[in-house]
């Protein structure tokens, strides 16, 4: 065969139009190559090289269809916590290829005859990027429009709102009956005054006109402990500190300090002119006092000189005192029906008085399980207990007992509280 046969036959190759999709890429790129790199002789690294890492031998170009699916997939691959640097980089093991390969056929099935156009044939708007235990993400299992109905009713046992009612607590029995009656003959009836109190040893002080004794609930032992001396000289307030110690207001204006243990008077304070009501410790030494002056006195139990302050704010008796768990705040109510709150550090007059009561304010307990919550109980014209926000003053809830509030006393171990009342 002569040289121009061979000509005219190569010729007549390169003008002959493909007849296949695989000889038409070919021409395309080899079209676009020439283009992009500016003819034949060009061998510098462009982007249109064959060189270049933008194309492979063999490939073939991403035809993007802009539907919703594809915008999904898109968000998805914007969640994913991963650069596309380190995916690329990432370990192309056979196991993870076909992992990814799996992955690819089972979320983007392809269309048929055609594997490098991606066609989704239900939208990605249901499928999230969740992250997992070790931190990448994962997507959630495709769910039909039925699933997802089922998967959001109330009646579906999946659905939180079908879970199974949060059971209630049983409620405890609380007997109707006494355990144990004691007799208590001479017990002065007398609203203002406080005539019991329950020490953390267990032990029950009681005060019987001019005397007090000591009822062990452990034991049930039963002893007298002190009487006064003097005529009408009643036990008026009674208050356990800190071990063995107890506070004994008289009527007689004056305080004493017993170790019961002991069986010991430690010591005697004055300081009021009239009888004193209540008594209230607000840590091992510090002791306040409120009388029917209208006075209360804070007293040092350690010290010689053992007035600290003298607070007034009250116009009649002070019935009620109570010392916060933290010993920073010092609530007191009076027979002038205010409720007055006092600052530790601060003597010279209540932080807050409260004017919400229509009676006397005898019975004051601290929530011991949210600071700066106190209970607060009126008199036979009030009838109310109250909870105070003690921070702002705000009344929290009121409740109308029907009748006279003696005492409150807060549960340690239950979100409640425990009333006596009078008439």
């Amino acid at each position: 065969m002569t040289a121009a046969m061979v000509d005219s036959s190569m010729h007549q190759e390169q003008n002959r139009v493909p007849n296949t999709p695989s000889a038409l890429r070919k021409l395309i790129y080899s079209d676009y190559d020439q283009r992009m790199s500016g003819g034949p002789g060009n061998t510098r690294g462009s982007p249109g090289s064959p060189g270049s890492p933008s194309f492979r031998d063999g490939g073939d170009r991403f035809i993007p269809r802009r539907g919703e699916g594809v915008r999904d997939l898109s968000n998805y691959n914007h969640l994913s916590t991963e650069p596309q640097s380190q995916l690329l980089d990432a370990d192309t093991s056979p196991a993870k290829q076909d992992y990814r390969n799996t992955l690819r056929d089972t979320i983007l099935p392809p269309q048929d005859g055609d594997e490098h156009v991606l066609a989704l044939r239900q939208p990605l708007s249901h499928l999230t990027a969740s992250p997992s235990s070790n931190g990448s993400r994962s997507l959630s299992s495709p769910m039909s429009p039925s699933s997802r109905l089922c998967a959001s009713s109330p009646s579906s046992p999946s659905s939180p709102t079908a879970a199974s009612p949060k059971k209630r607590r049983p409620a405890r029995f609380i007997p109707k009956s006494p355990d144990k009656i004691l007799d208590a003959p001479d017990l002065v009836d007398d609203y203002y005054l406080n005539l019991l109190d329950w020490s953390p040893s267990n032990i029950l002080a009681v005060a019987l006109s001019q005397s007090v004794f000591l009822w062990n609930a452990s034991t049930g032992a039963t002893h007298k402990l002190l009487e006064t001396t003097g005529a009408g000289n009643i036990i008026t307030s009674l208050s356990w500190g800190n071990g063995n110690t107890l506070a004994v207001g008289t009527h007689s204006a004056e305080i004493q300090l017993w170790d019961v243990a002991a069986n010991v008077e430690l010591r005697r304070m004055g300081g009021h002119l009239s009888r004193v009501a209540s008594l209230g410790w607000g840590s091992n030494s510090l002791l306040s006092s409120g009388s029917r002056d209208s006075m209360i006195i804070n007293h040092d139990t350690r010290a010689q000189q053992h007035k600290l302050a003298v607070l007034e704010g009250h116009l009649q008796e002070v019935c009620g005192l109570q010392w916060s768990p933290q010993g920073g705040q010092l609530a007191s109510g009076g027979n002038d029906n205010l409720l007055n709150l006092w600052e530790a550090r601060v003597n010279r007059s209540p932080r807050l008085s409260i004017e919400r009561h229509c009676a006397a304010v005898k019975a004051l307990a601290w929530c011991p399980f949210l600071h700066n919550v106190l209970a607060s109980g009126g008199g036979t014209a009030d009838r109310k207990i109250c909870l105070w926000n003690t921070g702002n003053g705000t009344c929290l809830n009121e409740v109308d007992t029907k009748s006279q509030v003696c005492a409150i006393q807060w549960s340690v171990h239950d979100r409640e509280f425990v009333s006596s009342h009078g008439f």
